[in-house]
């Protein structure tokens, strides 16, 4: 092959690449060229077959001016997809468009669970007359539940809390009254208790609009050396000023439980009629909240305390009643609902 032979034919090949690149307008196009002109198979590549026809001596001109052809259309190719690539990210740009000056769509959000304020909202008043918050366990045993309580395996209150028993041992607690024991019989050093335990308990009931077979309660206790019922009342009335508000009152009722001894019911004045009586209260002025008492020395003594050295006070209160007295809920079960729509009537504190 002649020099000038090879020369136009390297010369026309680049011609007609560089006008075929100019039609191309998409990267499908782009592919279909590289495939035709710089392949392993292309025309371009077919002429280095030809070295051995090439006078020795013109094989490295032969060489250079194929790989310059090459670099020619490579270069050629690259700046043609270059340019293709930034079109289509700016039509993709475009139709992806966000204006970010138009308003975002609203999604409806629950609100915190009324139960939930009043744990918080008693937690943070309890932590602030020193009272420790204690975690109880939802599975006890028959011991901590009933026994170390006072209540023995043949008491009559035992008819009073219909059990989820899980086994002869074992049952979902049917009230917070538990870590009590616990507290004390871990309390080696027999150090001051001040602590409340809020949680769920569990008891075989039918549900309605006052009692559910679930419900949250909050149990409190006090021991230490000279605990008397006087201690207990001003607790608790600072505990009502404070949740219910400076204007009401409490008032102590002669009640029996049997870890507690003397026991009492406690009673707030109705926020509503303010003691004078209407159909919230049945004409009382008064509206029961929760139960409370001296600690039976007998508990004390069944979890290491010496009733004679020590005495103690305790009180327990459900949760949903509080909230229900608080916010005019008239049906414990909407508590439990998860209705969007009536959660979104309460607003934390």
């Amino acid at each position: 092959m002649e020099p000038k032979d090879y020369e136009q034919q390297i010369s026309n090949i680049v011609l007609k690449a560089r006008l075929v690149l100019d039609d191309v307008n998409d990267l499908e196009g782009l592919t279909n060229f590289r495939n035709t002109y710089l392949a392993k198979k292309s025309e371009l590549s077919s002429l280095m077959g030809k070295m051995k026809e090439i006078p020795a001596e013109e094989r490295g001109a032969f060489g250079k001016a194929v790989n310059d052809a090459r670099a020619n259309i490579e270069n050629a190719f690259n700046e043609k997809k270059e340019a293709i690539e930034h079109k289509a990210l700016k039509e993709k740009l475009k139709k992806e468009r966000i204006d970010l000056t138009l308003p975002g769509r609203t999604h409806a959000s629950g609100k915190m669970n009324p139960c939930w304020i009043i744990i918080d909202e008693m937690c943070d008043i309890f932590a602030s007359m020193g009272f420790d918050i204690v975690e109880g366990r939802d599975v006890e045993t028959d011991h901590f539940n009933f026994e170390l309580l006072n209540v023995p395996k043949d008491h009559p209150a035992r008819d009073m809390q219909d059990t989820f028993y899980i086994d002869d041992s074992l049952l979902l607690r049917t009230q917070t009254s538990a870590a009590q024991a616990h507290t004390m019989l871990e309390n080696e050093e027999k150090k001051p208790i001040k602590m409340i335990c809020p949680g769920k308990c569990f008891r075989r009931d039918d549900d309605d609009a006052t009692h559910s077979h679930q419900f949250g309660q909050i149990e409190g206790l006090v021991v230490d050396k000279g605990i008397s019922l006087a201690d207990l009342k001003g607790t608790l009335e600072l505990f009502v000023k404070k949740m219910f508000g400076e204007k009401r009152e409490i008032r102590l009722r002669s009640s029996f439980f049997p870890f507690t001894e003397p026991s009492v019911e406690v009673d707030v004045s109705c926020a509503k009629c303010g003691g004078k009586g209407c159909n919230m209260c049945k004409g009382t002025g008064w509206i029961e909240i929760l139960g409370a008492g001296e600690v039976n020395p007998e508990v004390l003594r069944m979890c290491g305390y010496d009733p004679a050295v020590y005495s103690g006070f305790a009180f327990g209160v459900g949760v949903e009643r509080l909230a229900m007295l608080r916010y005019g809920i008239d049906d414990i079960r909407r508590i439990y609902a998860n209705d969007i729509r009536f959660l979104k009537d309460f607003s934390e504190k």
